[in-house]
């Protein structure tokens, strides 16, 4: 029920405690999972204390429960084993702290686990977040290198030492965070998110080296999956050995089947580089060694041939060739005019043969009326008509007598 309170009437702590646990006392029995991280049995005690966490979050609880029920698991059931226990929550108001009460408890066996593991990595698989279209390029030279892994572990120096034999100048931004445990996924998920912001980390390395089902659950974990799929920098998984399949592989941007493959797969080894350089250049010169050779063949022919060897000798046969053509062009010209002067001179005879002109110059006159028509009959006439006569040397009149 709602309490009305106010500054001038406030009230005590332990109300406020015992209003909770009346809240608390009405809830009923959970399921809970989680992973033991504390244990305590203390001889001839008749209630086992133990602290379940949440290994995905920074959370935990207190777990009471008597000792028969603790010893129904007690042989498959200490620190760091994922259980579930059926429990009713309860408040304990002197110091207004929450813990459970277990009636009973189960061990996780690998064989669920597994099967959980399976079904989240089909629900992440759905959601896309394993599609090959979303694994992002590693740059070819990192300049610096992030490295989420175990304090002084054997990971971490197989990645440091070999990434520096095949390239010495490389540097490194390392993280070491827990990779087992109840306190592995929070501090392997903040590493992760810290090396992604940093602006110079060209990749992260997330490197472990092998161990059991259980060891490696923490890289199986959602929260984690999910920070890898969020981040704009190339992802490098590196856990356990080449038999291990860890979600972070399916989500990473590349998988290495160990930390010093990791190394490999990440860092170029400048021996190598140095090689393919000095094969590249000499494949290089020889290209360029036999461009030329065949380009001095190719101008050698060319400076070989007649024209180029004497280039005035086209020019002459040219020449020859325009001064025949217009000889050529002059005699059919002189021929054309020829023959047209000929058929002129006929022609010209012709007319002059067939001229009224030359028929006077034989004696020949030509009679006319006045009005210029000539006379061709004698009926054209009449007596005392006057008639013009046209002779070779001029004209005159004539009269008609009969």
């Amino acid at each position: 029920m709602a309490v009305n309170t106010s500054a001038e009437a406030p009230i005590p702590v332990g109300e406020v405690s015992r209003l909770i646990g009346g809240w608390i006392d009405r809830l009923g029995a959970v399921w809970v999972e989680g992973q033991i991280t504390q244990l305590s049995r203390r001889p001839g005690a008749g209630v086992v204390f133990l602290t379940l966490r949440d290994p995905s979050y920074d959370i935990s609880v207190g777990v009471t429960c008597y000792r028969q029920v603790f010893d129904a698991v007690a042989d498959v059931v200490s620190e760091g084993a994922r259980v579930v226990v059926h429990c009713k929550p309860e408040w304990y108001a002197p110091r207004g702290q929450l813990s459970l009460r277990a009636a009973e408890i189960k061990p996780v066996g690998v064989g669920e686990l597994l099967a959980r593991l399976e079904q989240l990595k089909k629900s992440l698989a759905r959601e896309g977040l394993f599609a090959p279209e979303r694994k992002k390029p590693l740059p070819f030279l990192p300049q610096l290198i992030g490295l989420v892994c175990g304090r002084a572990s054997a990971a971490e120096r197989d990645v440091l030492e070999n990434a520096r034999h095949r390239w010495p100048a490389v540097r490194f931004e390392v993280r070491n965070v827990p990779v087992q445990g109840v306190h592995a996924v929070p501090q392997v998920v903040q590493a992760v998110k810290e090396l992604d912001a940093v602006d110079d980390v060209d990749v992260i390395i997330v490197a472990r080296g092998g161990g059991s089902v259980e060891d490696l659950l923490p890289f199986s974990d959602e929260q984690l999956v999910r920070a890898v799929a969020a981040c704009r920098t190339p992802v490098v998984s590196a856990i356990g050995h080449e038999p291990d399949n860890p979600l972070l592989d399916h989500v990473a941007d590349l998988r290495a089947s160990t930390p010093t493959d990791a190394a490999k797969k990440v860092v170029p080894d400048v021996g190598e580089e140095y090689e393919r350089v000095r094969m590249l250049r000499d494949r290089a010169r020889r290209c360029v060694g036999a461009l030329l050779e065949r380009e001095e063949r190719g101008l050698a022919h060319a400076l070989a041939r007649p024209a180029i060897q004497d280039p005035h000798r086209m020019v002459e046969a040219r020449a020859e060739e325009v001064t025949a053509l217009l000889e050529r062009t002059r005699r059919s010209l002189r021929h054309q005019l020829d023959r047209a002067g000929s058929e002129l001179t006929h022609t010209h005879a012709r007319v002059v043969a067939l001229s009224p002109a030359a028929t006077l110059k034989r004696g020949y006159a030509v009679l006319q009326r006045p009005d210029g028509h000539a006379v061709r009959a004698p009926g054209e006439v009449e007596a005392g008509e006057t008639l013009r006569a046209r002779v070779s040397e001029g004209e005159f009149t004539v009269r008609v007598d009969a």
